[in-house]
């Protein structure tokens, strides 16, 4: 059963990611159609609107979109790698070692895309300002519908406690150190390049440390108080995880060509943007707050 809730669970990651994609490429065509405004400086109130994907703001929301989507797909398409590797390999060692690595990245798989690929849809409604809320553009319905992904087989709570009570928990965080090992072989060939790639290593690194450490205390924490704090948990490791695909992708993305170029800028912006956004829930279960767990239910 579990097997094929965890095929299920990547699928609806999959289509979260090709919701929020479609409605980043609408946004992308949008923008660069439609003109409003002039360049910042410009006061010459005779010249031609610009279209608005020249505005920064606009950019930035673009930006954002595109890290989320492409960072999500690269997510789902290691996932689906991992999938053949554990029923192929010839080698039994590494077909276990692909399995366990998929069981710990489903629930990332499942729940990072159905929440970050759905802001996505919401930026592309923003990009189309007042009409991304009418019908009349198709970005309000691909909202409504990617909605629907962080609720069904399974909600955000249940994959940070499959995650968290199944996968690392269970077996003394075994599994979070083997796929602490594969994001570090990507941090060694990240440091060996130099340079900016080197520079995002440290970045990763740092999170990825104080993860670790904090994992080691989750195991070792009282069951109902781990578990109060679960989706902390799977919020930090999902930007973690999604760091270490864009670093991936940041390696390879190599050459002047607009594609690669447009791929190093996405994850320079995931790095400067979105990568923190670990820090406070790292910092939560590190001292392993007890705020919701105190909450008594007749207080609400």
């Amino acid at each position: 059963m579990f097997r094929m809730m965890n095929e299920a669970r990547i699928g609806v990651g999959l289509g979260a990611c090709a919701i929020g994609y479609t409605g980043y490429l609408k946004a992308v065509n949008y923008a660069r159609e439609r003109t409003q405004g002039r360049a910042v400086g410009n006061r010459d109130p005779s010249s031609p609107p610009v279209p608005i994907i020249e505005h920064p703001d606009v950019r930035r929301m673009l930006l954002a979109q595109k890290s989320y989507v492409e960072g999500g797909l690269a997510l789902v398409l290691y996932c689906a790698r991992l999938q053949d590797d554990a029923e192929t390999l010839d080698d039994g060692a590494e077909r276990e070692r692909a399995e366990h690595l998929l069981d710990t990245l489903t629930p990332v798989a499942k729940s990072w895309p159905s929440t970050w690929c759905l802001e996505a849809n919401s930026l592309a409604i923003q990009v189309h300002g007042g009409y991304g809320y009418s019908r009349e553009y198709d970005v309000e319905q691909h909202y409504r519908d990617n909605r629907l992904n962080a609720i069904h087989e399974g909600t955000h709570g249940i994959q940070a406690i499959d995650l968290l009570g199944r996968k690392i928990r269970r077996n003394q965080g075994r599994d979070f150190e083997l796929l602490k090992d594969r994001i570090t072989e990507t941090l060694t060939r990240a440091c060996e390049r130099g340079g900016e790639a080197m520079e995002l290593e440290i970045s990763l690194e740092l999170r990825l440390s104080r993860l670790s450490e904090t994992t080691r205390i989750l195991v070792a924490a009282d069951d109902e108080l781990a578990l109060a704090n679960a989706a902390l948990y799977l919020e930090a490791l999902g930007q973690i995880v999604i760091a270490w695909i864009w670093l991936e992708q940041f390696l390879v993305a190599d050459g002047d060509d607009p594609y690669y170029q447009g791929k190093r800028q996405a994850a320079r912006y995931f790095f400067r943007y979105e990568l923190p956004r670990a820090d406070n829930p790292i910092a939560l279960l590190e001292q392993m707050d007890a705020t919701v767990l105190a909450m008594d239910s007749s207080w609400f």
